[in-house]
């Protein structure tokens, strides 16, 4: 049909082109415009194609979590300026290590190394670091991983640990704590002389005749 229409309009423009009478030219015009307007209205009704969905019957997988082997074994050394932890491992790709530095902790994973993830971290060092300037690096038998310490010095440990040792500020306060204390163990030691002179020497020194509990037995 859009076919006719074209045709219909290019014989009639034709025909326009070559009357003579002004009544046939009117006529033929507003059978030109009827016939645009057919055709413009034949175009915008036009049916757009609706497309047809394909099935690949392809599922995707879930990813599993990866499952990774501690490395709870290793060694390390140190200058004034950074750490160096020695990982003894082989087949390690430098493209699928993991890292992740922190002022105070490390994580570096290795992926598949002869078909295993290994980790090694550290959740809370002795000192901090800085994290930018940490970096891995890739041996044929091991991996070097060097920490950037944050201040120049030496550490005790690679791992932070806490104080067990809390002082006594009860001996602290008081300075007789501390005599008081090898009293007892002479006397326990001791033999029955020495017992009975200790005895004496605490007893008076408790009760105040004597300012030096250790007075009466020297």
């Amino acid at each position: 049909m859009a076919d006719d229409l074209s045709l219909d309009l290019e014989e009639l423009r034709h025909l326009q082109t070559i009357a003579k009478r002004p009544r046939v030219v009117s006529l033929i015009s507003s059978e030109i415009r009827n016939l645009e307007k057919q055709a413009n209205d034949a175009a915008s009704v036009a049916p757009i194609p609706t497309p047809v969905p394909v099935s690949t019957n392809v599922k995707v997988a879930t990813e599993p979590a990866l499952k990774y082997t501690t490395l709870g074994s290793f060694s390390w050394d140190q200058d004034t300026d950074k750490v160096k932890i020695y990982v003894f491992l082989e087949g390690v790709d430098q493209e699928k290590i993991q890292t992740e530095f922190n002022p105070m902790s490390v994580d570096v994973k290795f992926h598949d190394v002869q078909g295993k993830n290994y980790r090694c971290a550290i959740p809370k060092l002795n000192k901090e670091i800085v994290p930018e300037k940490c970096k891995v690096l890739v041996k044929p038998k091991k991996v070097i991983i060097t920490l950037v310490k944050a201040s120049k010095g030496n550490w005790l440990d690679l791992h932070f640990k806490e104080d067990k040792i809390k002082p006594n500020l009860d001996k602290e306060r008081d300075p007789m704590a501390g005599i008081m204390d090898l009293m007892k163990n002479m006397y326990e030691e001791g033999d029955d002389e020495m017992k009975k002179t200790i005895a004496k020497a605490w007893t008076d020194a408790r009760s105040g005749k004597a300012a030096d509990p250790m007075k009466s037995y020297r």
